[in-house]
């Protein structure tokens, strides 16, 4: 039994945050930051959204473009490092939200790797063969936690969510074996230091700015290239793979160069590496869905995909999928979304 996505949602703040925009309040340029990372824009979410409303969203787009009944949905498999709370879980906001009445949710977090370790966890749910259907999402508002004093960290993150649906097969398409690592020597180079139950909230916290990303940009960048070019590879001879067999490399988008030197450690065309983050920038446990749902079309039944990952923990990872038959679209979009805040439901 093997566990397929069968349907794609995602979506992205309709407000913009341009490089020329960042560079009107941090001594940086467009031209700098685009040669350092590719990114050129990111979306921004308004400040009464929160994460829970994001995944909601990215939900209702897969419902409303795709066949599916929210009370056939069995489970919900949130990745996100940026709750709504810190308690109570955002997946029960999002199950509310998305009307997943007869799903439970729970929150998962692994920062950047978010979404493959929320894949993994609910393939093998389907593959113990006690559910069938299971909806899994990343979503993350980044710009609640960044620092826009740091030009450092600044011109990185942005904010978006993108959801798949998981359901059980006895095809070969679906989830292939997956490799994923942690390495906790890495914390104090990608953390936010304060807020939790190390370091709680108080005024000297607040005053020296402990509650937003800080990292070690050098470090983290030679960390992330080899740990995915490695588990890439690692990942291809588990499943029995050559390079040329596969079609499509998706990767997270933290930085292009990163992505431009996995794409080369694998000897794989660039064409085949599928690249957003000149639009949306990092949206840490989004950007893999995010990619999956601006490409879904290019991806055909049958096909291979290579996905990397690399984040904060540190944590990271590879899988291999085969691609399968997607459920029927909708012809007449007449799904009734939730009733949330006009400015989260504007088309991307």
């Amino acid at each position: 039994m093997n566990a397929v996505i069968t349907a794609i949602g995602g979506f992205v703040p309709p407000s913009i945050l341009t490089n020329k925009q960042i560079s009107e309040t941090v001594d940086t340029s467009d031209e700098w930051i685009v040669k350092r990372t590719g990114i050129k824009e990111r979306r921004i979410a308004a400040d009464d959204v929160a994460t829970s409303d994001l995944a909601s969203a990215a939900i209702d787009d897969l419902i409303r473009n795709f066949k599916v009944d929210p009370l056939e949905i069995q489970a919900l498999v949130l990745a996100t490092a940026t709750p709504d709370h810190i308690l109570a879980p955002t997946a029960s906001k999002v199950c509310e939200n998305a009307g997943l009445k007869n799903a439970f949710g729970v929150d998962l977090n692994a920062a950047c790797s978010g979404f493959l370790y929320a894949l993994e966890t609910a393939t093998s749910m389907i593959e113990s063969g006690r559910y069938e259907r299971i909806i899994v999402v990343g979503a993350d508002k980044m710009s609640s936690i960044v620092d826009y004093e740091d030009r450092n960290t600044c011109i990185l993150f942005g904010d978006g969510a993108g959801a798949v649906l998981l359901e059980k097969t006895e095809s070969s398409y679906g989830l292939m074996k997956s490799i994923l690592h942690t390495d906790g020597s890495g914390i104090e180079s990608l953390v936010v230091p304060a807020g939790g139950s190390k370091t709680p909230a108080t005024m000297p916290s607040l005053l020296h700015r402990m509650h937003y990303l800080k990292q070690d940009g050098s470090f983290v960048f030679k960390k992330a290239v080899s740990s995915m070019s490695k588990v890439s590879q690692e990942v291809l001879v588990k499943n029995e793979l050559h390079t040329n067999e596969i079609d499509w490399v998706v990767p997270h988008q933290a930085n292009l160069r990163i992505i431009n030197a996995v794409g080369d450690s694998l000897g794989i065309e660039s064409d085949k590496v599928k690249v957003n983050i000149e639009r949306y920038g990092n949206t840490t446990s989004a950007t893999i869905p995010l990619c999956l749902w601006d490409f879904k079309d290019d991806f055909k039944e049958g096909q291979n995909l290579l996905i990397t990952t690399f984040g904060a923990g540190f944590s990271w990872g590879a899988t291999c999928l085969k691609w399968g038959v997607m459920r029927e679209k909708r012809t007449v979009k007449s799904v009734q979304t939730s009733n949330r805040k006009e400015s989260v439901l504007v088309a991307h």
